[in-house]
């Protein structure tokens, strides 16, 4: 027989488990509702996340009740709430390189008239977490929040500079590798161009995530010779190579003014 001391271990010991259960559920149900970028049923919910619609249920009661998700249209949809968003926004004050980076974007957006980006490594994967729209004709569609795979994009290249192969190579999925239009890229060919983009330092894609544009970036430092974001332009691509050196130059020089800041 199990005496008093061993069966409240046993008993903590559960309570533990279920308790990091429960926490990945809620983990997972936040990612999911990332990945969907807009309201859902509690039904299909309890699907993306595989787990019982009734524990799915009691998690979303729960992080509504915190105003963390609310329940939107008819009630039986939900997404995420009002203190999410304030949360971020402390975030958002509290990261001094997130701060200025938004600002430099925001400026180089309207001195270029081209759509600008920050980006940073995020979850595995190439993330926007700052844009600002150009104001030419020809629009570029551009969202915060936007998760890619980091070989269609030229600041996953830069991204990843400075990484083992090993590390490279354990981050990128085969589905990361096609293409959207059908095209699959040879995992050799872009763990050079990571070679590549970290010896000039920036790159330049054309036509990989639609065949209309093509990305600059340039590496924004954390630290020297440490990669913590991208600053990036979006434009068409026919775009000429004398305005796109032009492009390139002012970009780098931002990117290297808020490499500066980051890490006085």
């Amino acid at each position: 027989m199990q005496d008093g001391s061993a069966l409240a271990v046993s008993a903590d010991a559960k309570i533990s488990v279920s308790r990091e259960k429960g926490l990945n559920r809620v983990l997972q149900i936040l990612e999911f509702l990332h990945s969907t970028q807009r309201a859902i049923g509690i039904g299909d919910l309890a699907k993306g996340v595989n787990a019982p619609r009734s524990t799915t249920y009691t998690l979303v009661r729960s992080l509504v009740d915190a105003g963390l998700l609310e329940m939107a249209g008819d009630g039986n949809r939900v997404y995420f709430g009002k203190k999410l968003y304030l949360y971020g926004m402390d975030y958002v004050r509290g990261n001094d390189l997130l701060r200025r980076g938004r600002q430099e974007v925001d400026n180089l957006s309207r001195e270029t008239g081209e759509t600008s980006e920050l980006c940073m490594l995020q979850s595995g994967r190439y993330t926007i977490v700052h844009s600002s729209p150009g104001t030419r004709p020809f629009r570029i569609s551009s969202a915060t929040g936007l998760q890619i795979p980091l070989p269609w994009t030229a600041s996953g290249r830069l991204l990843l500079a400075g990484l083992e192969q090993a590390r490279i190579e354990a981050m990128i999925s085969e589905d990361d590798l096609m293409l959207p239009d059908g095209r699959r890229l040879r995992l050799d060919d872009f763990i050079a161009d990571i070679a590549t983009a970290r010896a000039t330092g920036y790159c330049i894609t054309s036509g990989l995530v639609d065949a209309y544009t093509k990305c600059l970036a340039a590496p924004v430092f954390s630290a020297p010779g440490t990669v913590e974001a991208t600053m990036c332009l979006v434009v068409s691509i026919d775009t000429s190579q004398e305005k796109t050196g032009e492009l390139l130059a002012l970009l780098r020089e931002r990117a290297a003014r808020l490499s500066i800041a980051a890490w006085t």
